[in-house]
């Protein structure tokens, strides 16, 4: 028996720790292992221990005798990777660091802005170090942001990393400010008037444009405010999402695109057991759409969604999945895009079954203009100097992520992030995730990122640049506590305790709450009472991520 990666990596490498043989490649350190859209399980060294899938925290390494006929596909793509390397024993590649401990001896407070994967990873690698508290913002009520508002509800697999999340709030000296938002709630200088350190870990908030005619028209929309909508994002529930007319246009080829062309065909009963809005999934069961074209400038070899993101759309039984590619061949240009070209050569090659809902891969298009005059009524493309228009009743661009300026930090507005050395922009700021490094990488991609961050941290403080904060934490805390409605983490774990007894009452995973000020009633009713922080050496531990 050998274990079998499934889905996209989410970089995490925990398995690869875990793994006694070490069987489980690329690994941090290795060629490759940061572009990697997944890791691979040898099958011929893996001794089928399962401690790789007790490790992995989106559950996403499953034994080979449990495969579905839609992870099939995957058994072959984990031992096809070890085809050029020589089999047997290896020595471990991957040990376990020391733990750095700092020379001066603390407390230190630090502020984690941002409490997405990017937030969360940087503070539990803070957190590993006894001397460090951590507070987390947040401008939302509810945390873990893309796992919650950006993985699609039918990869619930991915989104079982909330799991993490939860071990790291249960660490001591975590707390959470969240409802927070920097800029309004709060400013940059008073973060640093009252912290050790500032870590703002913000993300790419917006989305980048076409730039043609009519992309304003209504029933055009950022796919990434879609992905918002139907995963309950409290800003983008009156989100005005079009699905009166049988097609809909995805513009771009990545994975967002895929997610989004995926949802709006997928059975709604399929997608009730999940934690889609519930909004969203009564307007998925009224849906008109049919057809859901995905359009990309450039060719098949090209295309920037993930081999597993394809398997799992190519998987679904009740589907269609159509290629064009204008008539050209379907054909690779390099080894590392053969599995996937294959896969597209195999799709264009299956038969089309009548009645189902299709999916149509198109390349080689550039959008000229969104038609319509009082609302989307079509697309024009160009394809080999021809124009075409398609009929269609939405235009949803998907077509990457962009940073926003960040109060009180400087700002490169061509990368959308802010200007950084190593994750430090300055002795006492540091950045981490998309801020960072742009929209890259994949969730775990944030806890090598986030060690990163840190360890400049830690030269700072051992090179004497930090210095201590002159407001106690506790009246910045109360000035926020008078400008907003700041909820803890007491206050976030009642939120999560409705959502999944409301899920459990609707045979659902849970059953998001969408509205703002719903979310501040519940975790005021769950809200701790204040109360004296315990010092560092009053902790009995301190866990992190390792």
């Amino acid at each position: 028996m050998t274990y079998v990666i499934t889905q996209p990596c989410c970089a995490d490498a925990s398995c690869v720790v875990a793994c006694p043989v070490n069987c489980i490649h690329p690994a941090p350190g290795e060629p490759g292992f940061a572009e990697a859209e997944m890791l691979y399980v040898d099958p011929e060294t893996c001794v089928g221990c399962g401690a790789c899938a007790t490790a992995c925290p989106a559950d996403a390494i499953v034994p080979d005798w449990t495969l579905t006929d839609a992870q099939q596909p995957f058994l072959a793509l984990n031992s096809a990777f070890y085809d050029a390397i020589p089999q047997g024993p290896r020595a471990p590649m991957w040990r376990m660091p020391a733990q750095r401990r700092v020379r001066r001896s603390g407390p230190f407070r630090v502020a984690v802005v941002g409490a997405g994967p990017a937030g969360l990873y940087a503070a539990a690698e803070l957190l590993a170090h006894p001397e460090i508290t951590v507070d987390v913002y947040d401008r939302l009520p509810a945390p873990h942001g893309l796992v919650r508002y950006g993985v699609a509800p039918d990869h619930q697999q991915t989104k079982q990393a909330s799991g993490l999340f939860e071990y790291i709030e249960s660490t001591p000296g975590f707390s959470y400010r969240l409802g927070v938002e920097l800029g309004r709630d709060v400013r940059h200088d008073e973060l640093l008037a009252a912290y050790h350190a500032v870590f703002y870990c913000v993300g790419a908030a917006s989305d980048r444009t076409l730039g043609v005619p009519g992309e304003q028209l209504p029933g055009s929309v950022s796919a990434t405010d879609v992905v918002g909508w139907y995963n309950g994002h409290p800003d983008k529930q009156d989100l005005d999402v079009r699905l009166d007319h049988e097609r809909a246009v995805v513009v771009g080829n990545g994975n967002v695109a895929l997610d989004v062309a995926r949802i709006l065909t997928r059975d709604p009963d399929r997608l009730a057991a999940t934690d889609i809005a519930a909004d969203a999934l009564a307007a998925l069961r009224s849906s008109a759409v049919r057809e859901v074209v995905v359009l990309g400038r450039r060719g098949p070899a090209a295309a920037s969604f993930t081999l597993p993101e394809l398997i799992g759309l190519a998987g679904i039984a009740d589907l269609n999945v159509v290629i064009d590619n204008g008539g050209a061949p379907i054909v690779s240009e390099s080894p590392r895009d053969s599995a996937r070209v294959a896969l597209l050569a195999e799709l264009a090659a299956r038969p089309q079954r009548p009645g189902l809902r299709t999916v149509i891969l198109r390349f080689h298009t550039r959008v000229t203009a969104i038609l319509g005059e009082d609302r989307v009524r079509g697309i024009e493309i160009e394809r080999g100097g021809q124009r075409e228009t398609i009929e269609a009743g939405a235009v949803l661009r998907a077509i990457g992520y962009h940073g926003q300026p960040v109060d009180g930090l400087p700002y490169d507005a061509r990368t959308g992030t802010v200007p950084n050395r190593e994750g430090r922009v300055e002795p006492g700021v540091y950045v981490a995730g998309w801020i960072k490094r742009g929209p890259s990488g994949f969730i775990g991609s944030n806890k090598t990122c986030a060690q990163q961050s840190v360890t400049a941290l830690l030269d700072d403080i051992d090179a004497g640049l930090i210095t201590d904060p002159w407001v106690p934490a506790e009246d910045l805390l109360s000035r926020l506590r008078a400008r907003t409605e700041v909820v803890d983490l007491a206050g976030w774990k009642e939120i999560d305790r409705v959502e999944r007894a409301r899920g459990k009452t609707a045979g659902a995973q849970r059953r998001k709450v969408t509205d703002r000020d719903e979310l501040l009633t519940l975790a005021a009713h769950g809200a701790s009472p204040p109360a004296t922080r315990s010092l560092p050496w009053q902790r009995k531990s301190a866990v992190g991520s390792r």
